[in-house]
């Protein structure tokens, strides 16, 4: 009876901290919401299972449709770690090598001895193909990669860097790479992220959307931008500098990923597995960069590394365009995994991010 009597116990004691934990969690969007108007889904989780999945905010502000923790958000360069995937697969398979050279797969652009592993890294100092859009490109036209492409031939920049001396960090290489999947396989970039990640991993909700085609899901969380003069927040899409979005609706690689925290959790889950890439084949995406000069660069293959936070290894990345804010963040040797989305470009990511941190750094 005893013994019966101290598991009972120790259960109880088990629930009521899972049950605090949930509370503390959950209060930290709550009173963000109420002091900083943050609009947002915090997910997080320990070894798949949620501990919190909650949302506070709005959908869409100007009719005030309170925003669901399985809505959909835009997530920007998060995207990139699909990208990488997509060459790791290709590597694994021996398609490809990481120290083929960019012109092996691109014929005709002006930049030598830039490898794929330099494109992956962000250390091949290439110069950035949207200012280069921005500046010649008709925008009444929807551009896509091969037009950034031709555009990189026809107004050549200086290269930043000697390929591997520097980090800086390039969409111009993940756009490149998105290029390389298509001429190595043959098929559409868009077709394999569906086929070779998102089919198989059961994530119902990811997909590629431009600007208008978001407006046609029920569920897709509005990105919107706060106006100081009206003192509202405004749909991101209706302020010219948000027209990027629309006349570089057709490219791939560095962005235009949009998802559930739901759909995440499973893409997270699925990397301590077999299921898309073997264990070996998916290392040097944790993996940091040892530049020429010797120094060290923590950003792997489309993963931000932080090999000593409060929690442990840390894996991550996070995802900016007008409207949203994105991040998802793996602790590794605890098995927990965060993720944080916001759909009126709120400036409290990263103390929302720290408070989670503490608050599971106590537990």
């Amino acid at each position: 009876m005893r013994i019966i009597t101290i598991v009972f116990l120790l259960i109880s004691s088990y629930s009521w901290s899972q049950s605090d934990l949930k509370t503390r969690l959950t209060a930290v969007l709550d009173k963000e919401w109420e002091k900083n108007q943050f609009s947002g889904v915090l997910l997080v989780a320990q070894t798949g299972k949620p501990l919190v999945y909650h949302a506070t905010g709005y959908r869409n502000f100007e009719k005030k449709i309170k925003l669901k923790k399985t809505d959909l958000f835009e997530l920007a360069s998060v995207s990139k770690q699909f990208t990488s995937m997509l060459i790791m697969k290709l590597e694994s398979e021996g398609r490809i090598r990481y120290e083929d050279t960019l012109g092996k797969y691109i014929p005709g652009l002006p930049y030598h001895q830039i490898t794929i592993r330099h494109l992956l890294t962000h250390t091949s100092g290439l110069p950035d193909y949207q200012a280069i859009m921005d500046a010649y490109w008709d925008k009444s036209r929807i551009a896509g990669n091969a037009d950034a492409i031709d555009y990189l031939k026809r107004y050549p920049q200086v290269i930043h860097f000697r390929p591997g001396e520097n980090y800086q960090y390039s969409n111009t290489g993940y756009l490149l790479l998105a290029s390389i999947v298509e001429a190595v396989t043959g098929q559409d970039f868009i077709d394999l992220v569906h086929q070779w990640i998102f089919k198989p991993l059961s994530m119902k909700n990811a997909g590629f959307r431009t600007p208008e085609s978001r407006k046609q899901i029920k569920n897709f969380a509005r990105g919107h931008i706060y106006e100081g003069e009206k003192k509202q927040y405004t749909d991101a899409d209706s302020f010219p500098s948000s027209n990027y979005t629309i006349w570089l609706g057709h490219r791939k690689g560095p962005g235009r990923i949009s998802a559930s925290a739901e759909d995440l959790l499973k893409w997270d889950q699925a990397l301590y597995t077999d299921k898309i890439i073997n264990p070996s084949g998916l290392k040097p995406a944790f993996t940091p960069y040892t530049l020429t000069n010797g120094r060290v660069s923590n950003y792997g293959f489309g993963w931000v590394i932080n090999p000593a936070s409060g929690l442990g290894l840390l894996v991550h990345h996070s995802g900016d365009n007008p409207g949203y804010r994105t991040h998802i963040m793996r602790y590794v040797d605890k098995g927990y995994t965060v993720i944080l989305l916001n759909n009126n470009s709120n400036e409290r990511m990263e103390a929302i991010l720290g408070q989670v941190e503490s608050i599971l750094m106590k537990q």
